[in-house]
């Protein structure tokens, strides 16, 4: 399966960098399934949060389109999401590719969790290429880290990364990729919040290498093979037996691909 996950970014001139495999893997002019999550205003959010949502509002699919078309010939057609409601898999029908767009992750996650098994029966049968950016990247992962900035009550990253959660949070996503995955890494300075929630996966018996991807920057998955694109950096976090070891991955670098995690033995008292 031909996989990308965009850590972020609003510079339209990396997209051809950043969408570019994904774009060529559905084919010359296809149609490309754009699905996007309808966030509410009548819930609180900060400052930036509330004018990002206006900016949006004002031409919530032309953003996506418009990174999709730089990135080469293709059909973006919305496939819009009201705040709390789930993907009809159906309303994907006709397209020769997935995109998961930007926004809050708790949506995204409730959005596509319920029906994960049929996305993936659909990406398997028509064998479209899927490209999530940001929110669509984190839950592209077997356990998808959707926010939190506190970790046991403590401060780790700002509260405005949070996406309106306060302890870090990992629930199911997709299952795409063996790997937790957050964004904006660099920027939003999330790194201790993927530190945090690959901490407590092992905790939980279920050890999980992580990607903490910068913005304007990707990571492609294909035939094995697993690619960093982009200006930034792809931050690997490989959990070993005592520790977590932390390597950084730069354009055109490949990172490990990642190992399924198995589920750890219980001892005995």
């Amino acid at each position: 399966m031909d996989v990308t996950l965009v850590g972020g970014g609003r510079d339209t001139a990396a997209a051809p960098t950043l969408f570019g495999p994904f774009v060529a893997a559905a084919g010359p002019g296809a149609v490309i399934a754009c699905v996007l999550v309808d966030e509410a205003d009548d819930r609180p959010a900060p400052p930036w949060l509330r004018a990002y949502r206006r900016a949006r509002r004002l031409d919530p699919f032309g953003r996506w389109s418009r990174l999709l078309t730089a990135a080469g010939p293709c059909r973006p057609v919305p496939v819009q999401i009201p705040s709390g409601g789930r993907l009809d898999v159906a309303a994907l029908d006709g397209a020769a590719g997935l995109f998961v767009a930007g926004g809050l992750t708790p949506d995204y996650a409730t959005a596509f969790a319920p029906v994960r098994a049929d996305v993936l029966a659909w990406l398997a049968r028509t064998g479209a290429p899927f490209a999530g950016y940001s929110a669509g990247a984190a839950i592209a992962a077997d356990r998808a880290v959707i926010g939190g900035w506190r970790s046991d009550g403590v401060p780790i990253c700002d509260e405005e990364a949070g996406e309106r959660l306060d302890e870090v949070t990992v629930t199911d996503g997709l299952g795409l990729v063996p790997a937790l995955v957050d964004v904006h890494c660099a920027q939003w300075g999330t790194l201790p919040r993927l530190l945090a929630a690959a901490r407590a996966e092992a905790a939980a018996g279920r050890p999980t290498e992580g990607w903490g991807i910068d913005e304007d920057t990707a990571v492609h998955l294909t035939d094995g093979a697993v690619t960093v694109l982009g200006r930034g950096r792809v931050h690997r976090l490989a959990p070993g037996p005592d520790e977590i070891a932390v390597e950084h991955f730069a354009s055109a670098e490949r990172l490990p691909y990642p190992r399924v995690p198995q589920p750890q033995p219980e001892t005995a008292d």
